[in-house]
């Protein structure tokens, strides 16, 4: 004859099983949890894998022949061009998967053709001055993106080819850690100009030239850091970009020292400024 459960058995029960529950209940919390992290973490990764690049018009081909009044001036202006563009494609890199779909045309793509609307018609001014000045030089100063990771020049792009923001790396070589084949820097060379001395009047549009010349060699190094991110060895970096664009600023602080040498003391040591770093 069977017979009934003590009261206290019967809560034992109900006891256990509502544990069982909660421990059940946990499991599915935690999995949903997991997987929900394991998504958001792909997806995360995939937004930051994709970094353009700012592609402007250039602005020197359209330009009539100029003044030698207004060469320094507006040799500086269009190494002010390369600057911005040096700029916007490290806020690129630096902004990939910030913002909403109008984020790279708002806060980059924007103000580049603002910047570059002021630097052109500072170039138009410096040559009006003493010849025709140039007309419909503000048309080039728009910006498009490359399509490293597919975008229009709306948005900030999608994709896992591209470039990712910065990640440590050193100048001898492309980075090291999970990062590296994602990573970009920044090259950071010594500053010439400031190092000069009293430069004189008849070699002020050479040296202006030059001046200009290592500011784009800058900015051409720094796009090509961008475009190799992944690519190569150890030593990828420092034997493809940082060595080669050292010899280039040898050549042109060298051209800058005896430009002015024709006819006031030829300055010396300028090449121990030649050679640059990778930094963050």
């Amino acid at each position: 004859m069977s017979r009934a459960l003590p009261k206290y058995n019967k809560r034992r029960v109900v006891m256990i099983g509502g544990a069982s529950a909660v421990v059940l209940s946990a499991a599915v919390i935690a999995g949903s949890a997991l997987a929900g992290e394991t998504h958001n973490g792909a997806q995360n990764a995939t937004t930051k894998a994709a970094a353009n690049t700012v592609n402007c018009p250039a602005v020197a081909p359209s330009l009539p022949a100029v003044p030698a009044s207004a060469k320094a001036e507006v040799d500086r202006n269009l190494a002010l061009l390369n600057t911005q563009i040096a700029e916007a494609n490290k806020r690129l890199v630096d902004t990939v998967g910030q913002g909403g779909p109008n984020f790279v045309q708002n806060a980059i793509l924007g103000p580049l053709k603002d910047k570059r609307v002021a630097t052109v018609n500072r170039i138009a001014t410096a040559i009006g001055r003493t010849a025709a000045k140039p007309q419909g030089l503000d048309a080039l100063a728009p910006c498009t993106l490359n399509g490293a990771g597919g975008a229009a020049a709306g948005g900030a792009g999608t994709g896992a080819t591209a470039p990712s923001a910065p990640a440590t790396a050193q100048a001898g070589g492309a980075g090291s850690g999970a990062g590296a084949a994602t990573a970009a820097g920044t090259i950071t060379c010594p500053d010439v100009a400031s190092q000069l001395p009293a430069v004189p009047a008849s070699a002020k549009a050479e040296v202006d030239r030059n001046l200009a010349l290592l500011n784009t060699q800058i900015a051409e190094a720094n796009k090509r850091l961008v475009d190799t991110v992944g690519q190569g060895g150890p030593n990828f970096v420092q034997n493809a970009i940082l060595g080669p664009l050292k010899d280039k600023r040898v050549a042109t602080v060298n051209r800058i020292a005896t430009a002015i040498g024709r006819t006031a003391a030829k300055p010396t040591g300028l090449d121990t400024l030649a050679a640059c770093t990778l930094t963050k």
